[in-house]
Parts: C-alpha cells; sequence; structure tokens
C-alpha cells in the first residue's frame, strides 16, 4: 500500500504541476500533507516536516548565500568577460544563442553550484532571448540539461553522495567516466544546434556587421543588423539606446536590462580581488576546508564589505537579490515537506524494495545497465540523497551477488543527472524557471524528453565504452 501511495503522490503533485493547477510551492506542501493522511499518519506530520527541514536547512542556507555572492559577483563584473565572448559569438543567429546558452551554462558549471550557473546563464542570455523573441523554454531546457550532465563533477554532489553510501574513492568513480561524460556534453551541444535550428526557421535569421565592438549592447546590435525574414527581432534604426545603459522591451511594454558594460555597480578595479575570492572559494569547496554553507556565508559578506563598504549599498546589492533567495528559499522549504513525509512514512524504503524485488534473476550481471536506467526516473522523482543513500546499496547489493563490480554500479548511477537537474525536488530549478520568467510545467514538458535522451546517451557512452 505505501508503494501505491508514494507512487500516487509524486504522479498527483507532477500532474497538477504540468496542468498548472497549482503552484510548485504550494503543491509541495499541500499533496504530501494530504497523503500523509490517507497512509494514517497524519498525526506525525509535523515531525516528518521538521526532520525533512532539518535535513534541507544547510542547503538552503548554502543557496542563500550563495546567490548573495554570485549575484555580487555578477553586479561587479567578474564574469563579464566570459558573457562579452559568449555574446560576440552567438551574435543575433538563434543557433548561436542556443548554443552559447549550452556552452556557457556548461562553463559556470564547473563551480559545482546549479544555482549558480543558472543566474549567470540567464543574466547574460535572457535579454536576447526576449528581444529576438525566442522560446524562452529552450534557453532553460538546454542550460539545464549542459548543467546537469556537469552536475557529476565530485564536488558537485551526485559522485560524492555515490563514494559515501558505497564506501568508495570518488576519483575512482569519475575519472572513468570522463569519456561518456563528453559524449554526453557534446550531445547537448548537438542538440542545442538542432534546437536553434529550429529557432532559426520560426524566427529568420539575422545577420550582422562584422565589425561590432564587443561593448556594444544586445540592443544595438540586433538593430543594426539587416535581417531577411526575421519575424521576432523588429527592424528600426539605431535608436534603442546607447552603450552605457542597454535596455530592451517587447510589445507589450516590459522592459528588461542586460548586462550593462557600464553600470554602476561594476567594480573593475576590484577585478582580480574578486577573481581571487571566488577560486580560493571553489579550491575551499573542493578540498572541504568547511562545510559549503559556511564557506559561502563567508564568501558572501567579504565580498560585500570589500566591493560596497558603505552600508546603504551594502544593502542595495542585497535587496537587488532578495526576490530570487527568497522564492528559492521558500522553495527549499516548501520541498522539505515533499521529502519529509515522502522518507518519515517509510514510502521511498518501500518503493526502493518494489523495484529491486521486480529484478528478475536473469538480469543480474547487468546490473549496471539496470541501475543506470533505474537512476533516470528514480533521481527525478527523489532528491539525490534518497537515491544514494536509500536505493543505491540495495541496487549495489543485489550487483555484487551476481558479481558486477561496485565502482561500476556507482559510475552508472551518474547517468540520471541531466534529468535530475530539472527535478521539482531540486531548488536550483526554481532560480532558473523564476529568472527566466518560465512557467514550471513549460519547462518540465519541454525538458523532461531531452534530458532523459541526453542520460541514455551518456549510459550508453559507458557501456560503449566499457566503464559501466
Amino acid at each position: 500500500m505505501l508503494t501505491i501511495l508514494g507512487f500516487g503522490m509524486i504522479a498527483t503533485f507532477l500532474v497538477l504541476i504540468m496542468m498548472k493547477k497549482v503552484s510548485p510551492i504550494a503543491a509541495l506542501v499541500l499533496i504530501p500533507a494530504l497523503f500523509c493522511v490517507l497512509v494514517g499518519q497524519g498525526a506525525k506530520l509535523g515531525d516528518y516536516v521538521i526532520a525533512g527541514i532539518g535535513d534541507l536547512a544547510p542547503t538552503a542556507a548554502m543557496l542563500m548565500f550563495a546567490i548573495v555572492y554570485f549575484g555580487v559577483m555578477i553586479d561587479v563584473g567578474l564574469f563579464d568577460p566570459i558573457v562579452r565572448g559568449i555574446l560576440k559569438f552567438a551574435k543575433a543567429d538563434p543557433v548561436r544563442i542556443v548554443v552559447g546558452t549550452a556552452l556557457l551554462a556548461a562553463i559556470v558549471s564547473l563551480d559545482g553550484d546549479g544555482s549558480t550557473t543558472f543566474m549567470i546563464t540567464v543574466s547574460a542570455m535572457y535579454p536576447l532571448y526576449k528581444r529576438l523573441k525566442m522560446s524562452l523554454v529552450v534557453m532553460t531546457g538546454v542550460a539545464a540539461t549542459a548543467n546537469g550532465v556537469m552536475n557529476t563533477l565530485p564536488w558537485g554532489g551526485p559522485t560524492a553522495r555515490a563514494a559515501t553510501a558505497l564506501k568508495v574513492d570518488a576519483s575512482d568513480i569519475f575519472v572513468p567516466m570522463i569519456p561518456a561524460l563528453g559524449v554526453g556534453l557534446l550531445f547537448v551541444f548537438a542538440l542545442s544546434y538542432v534546437l536553434g535550428r529550429r529557432e532559426r526557421k520560426r524566427l529568420g535569421y539575422l545577420s550582422l556587421d562584422e565589425d561590432l565592438t564587443v561593448t556594444e549592447t544586445v540592443e544595438e546590435k540586433v538593430l543594426v543588423g539587416a535581417g531577411s525574414g526575421n519575424k521576432g527581432a523588429g527592424a528600426g534604426s539605431g535608436s534603442g539606446g546607447s552603450a552605457s545603459a542597454p535596455s530592451y522591451e517587447n510589445e507589450e511594454g516590459e522592459t528588461f536590462a542586460g548586462l550593462d558594460p557600464n553600470r554602476a555597480t561594476l567594480r573593475p578595479k576590484l577585478y582580480w580581488f574578486n577573481a581571487l575570492l571566488t577560486v580560493v572559494l571553489l579550491a575551499s569547496m573542493i578540498m572541504e576546508l568547511l562545510p559549503i554553507p559556511v564557506l559561502f556565508m563567508l564568501g558572501a559578506a567579504l565580498a560585500l564589505s570589500v566591493n560596497y563598504p558603505h552600508m546603504a549599498d551594502q544593502k542595495a546589492r542585497i535587496g537587488a537579490h532578495a526576490e530570487n533567495v527568497l522564492n528559492v528559499a521558500g522553495m527549499v522549504f516548501a520541498a522539505a515537506v515533499f521529502t519529509g513525509v515522502l522518507q518519515g512514512t517509510g514510502m521511498v524504503d518501500h518503493m526502493a524494495k518494489w523495484v529491486v524485488s521486480g529484478i528478475p534473476d536473469w538480469m543480474g550481471p547487468h546490473m549496471a545497465l539496470v541501475t543506470g536506467v533505474l537512476s533516470i526516473p528514480f533521481t527525478y522523482f527523489m532528491s539525490n540523497d534518497g537515491f544514494y543513500f536509500g536505493i543505491l546499496p540495495v541496487l549495489a547489493e543485489a550487483g555484487n551477488a551476481h558479481g558486477v563490480s561496485t565502482l561500476e554500479i556507482a559510475r552508472a548511477s551518474l547517468a540520471g543527472q541531466p534529468l535530475h537537474m530539472s527535478s521539482p525536488l531540486v531548488p536550483a530549478v526554481y532560480v532558473l524557471v523564476g529568472m527566466a520568467k518560465v512557467e514550471f510545467g513549460d519547462h518540465t514538458k519541454f525538458t523532461v524528453k531531452w534530458a532523459a535522451l541526453t542520460a541514455l546517451v551518456v549510459l550508453g557512452a559507458g557501456l560503449l565504452f566499457g566503464i559501466v
């Protein structure tokens, strides 16, 4: 019964979200509360929720201060050179813009934090997508899938969890998987190219003058281009604004700003300090000198104090990022209700045992493949903690009984990460859809099929190379 109710709770949540019948934060709270009552454990709901909040509180703290830290780094211009390079490459061609989105997301994903990746990617690419009337779910889907492949970095989380759960070395899991992950990343770029061509066919193509300077705004680049058949960008003379104050406005009158190369928050004289601070922060994360939430707390406080010594400026920067902080923190604590009930009632355990018991004996020697396939839906429907600490050890034990090594099982378990990054239980995805002004249901309907296909490509490459 718990197995049926567990799958029923997940299915109900996803259906309501994709049909836009209820907001994600309400669904994350109300649906598990209802199913907790149906299970007959309504009296323990408070205990389950508090336990869930306790488990996710460090994550919420990390995301809150990570948003502030990297928000400040965006404000001061640390990532501007990368962004300018991507924008110069993209110009106003939908194909280049979508490929550039994947490239930027992959590069920034090296820090191991999805929220950071999505903040920087959306900040850079959103004005282009809006100005050219490109599909915003293409942007969120490509960014999430690219980040999902890169999420397998040892400091990204899943690899460390698999290593801890199975008591093996993280490097022994990750390093042999690099070729398969590389194939997965190439597939994301190929997918971006295909989606970009689809957007180009829908919108048309703008050719731009080749002698544009890097500091010109996206607005000016679009307006000076000589387009043929372009239905999305419009036409006109260069009256769209100056380089010092780029502004973008769509047909509905919505105004939005890109990364203004002359914005007041820039701190060019402190560029190398901020770069060094970020490198030290990331190195400290990798070396695990302190818990990640503590590192981001210290980093955010130091970044604010040095770049904006006046209290009024610090308050202004915190206020500028408060909406993202509140949205993400609220979503994390709402997700704590979902995960708390799922784990506290025992539904996760029953679901895992049911799945493992359904694996026929003849598939025993192929448990690495089974693990890889199961990782795709399981890491979407539950947290990484639930999968890696609850289900993976059971799968590894079953594999060992048939001569499949623990390391093969561990490597195969990483295959599902491209889809995991669009899971409703991943707080960072709400940063992505929130900043991109995309409905979570729309993002889900568009992204799931491509992300699942990417995961299968990674798994297939692992099998082809003999890694799993």
